[in-house]
């Protein structure tokens, strides 16, 4: 803000982007029919001059508050973190903030969270996963705009549902340990409750089949997406004495535990067993020795859907497509010495 000049006004970024001030409102209240380039302009002009929009006035004024509600499930878990900050970055480029609640994967607290937010008037939700039912996530919808993350076949009014391919990625992640030369691939499960790790677990099993090699249900283990969980796994499966030269874990952060699990029992990685991991979060490249792992966009995955909650806002379909997944291999995988 220029010094001296005073608080910056709706009518100074209407000048700055040769505009009226009727345009700059309804841009930031996501109703305007305007075009790409015209927008880009507004914005920039909001954000050289740091015009903050006053929330309480134009929620008065237009029944908008330029708040968007976001349910997470953990605040501090590396993968949500990450999701945040996209969302929080593509909705602070348009005047709108976020405001996080947890859900902890329990559906009582996630009720609760939504009604909160509901009853500070936000004008949009994005939900992150979590236990809620389909149904009622499309009842709230139609309360509000909602995008939902993780549920690629929920759909409704109002509604739109963002999703990765994470059948692909298992598909991915096995097959590279295929190609490694490995048989007995041993996978570290997710939670049952969310649809990627069934989707993860439905690309390991189709990966051994298109491959001809048996599927050993015992080297399926449960998980749950914590480091603490795939610690808990090695240890199951190496105190059942079963045999196994690899492990694909459904996330990072599980590979991360599992590797600490064969470190206390003098098992080297990738020498004695390889390892997969799933999400490609920053730790994967700092863990010793550095994860291969398939990259989910989590970063992206929060701005696309920040951008879809703001394209119903304005009465757009969203389009939100996602990368493809990408096998990132490191030092943590190596090809079966005969």
């Amino acid at each position: 803000m220029p010094r001296g000049s005073g608080p910056v006004t709706l009518d100074m970024v209407a000048k700055a982007a040769g505009v009226s001030p009727s345009t700059v409102s309804r841009i930031l209240n996501g109703t305007a029919s305007v075009s790409a380039a015209k927008q880009a302009v507004v914005v920039e002009a909001i954000r050289k001059l740091g015009f903050k929009p006053n929330p309480v006035a134009r929620g008065l004024a237009g029944g908008r508050t330029l708040s968007i509600g976001v349910l997470t499930q953990t605040i501090s878990s590396p993968f949500y973190g990450e999701a945040l900050h996209g969302i929080e970055d593509e909705l602070e480029r348009v005047g709108y903030i976020p405001l996080f609640v947890s859900g902890h994967w329990r559906e009582a607290e996630e009720r609760k969270a939504i009604e909160a937010l509901l009853s500070r008037r936000v004008d949009g939700l994005i939900v992150l996963a979590g236990r809620l039912p389909n149904a009622a996530l499309q009842a709230y919808a139609k309360q509000l705009p909602m995008v939902v993350v993780g549920r690629r076949t929920l759909t409704g009014p109002r509604l739109f549902s963002l999703g990765f391919d994470n059948e692909a990625g298992g598909l991915l992640a096995t097959q590279h340990l295929i190609w490694c030369g490995h048989e007995r691939i041993a996978f570290i499960a997710g939670d049952p409750a969310h649809e990627d790790a069934l989707d993860r677990e439905a690309g390991y099993r189709r990966a051994l089949e298109q491959a001809g090699i048996a599927l050993d249900p015992a080297l399926v283990i449960p998980g749950d997406f914590t480091e603490a969980g795939g610690l808990l796994a090695v240890n199951h499966l190496l105190e059942r004495g079963l045999p196994f030269t690899a492990i694909f874990a459904a996330n990072d952060q599980m590979a991360i535990g599992a590797a600490l699990g064969l470190h206390r029992r003098q098992m080297r990685v990738p020498d004695d067993v390889s390892l997969v991991g799933f999400d490609d979060l920053a730790p994967a490249k700092f863990s010793i020795p550095p994860l291969t792992t398939v990259r989910q966009p989590v970063y992206a995955m929060g701005c696309e859907a920040a951008t879809a909650v703001l394209d119903l806002l304005r009465g757009a379909v969203p389009e939100g497509i996602l990368p493809p997944p990408v096998l990132v291999a490191r030092e943590s995988t190596r090809r079966v010495q005969r």
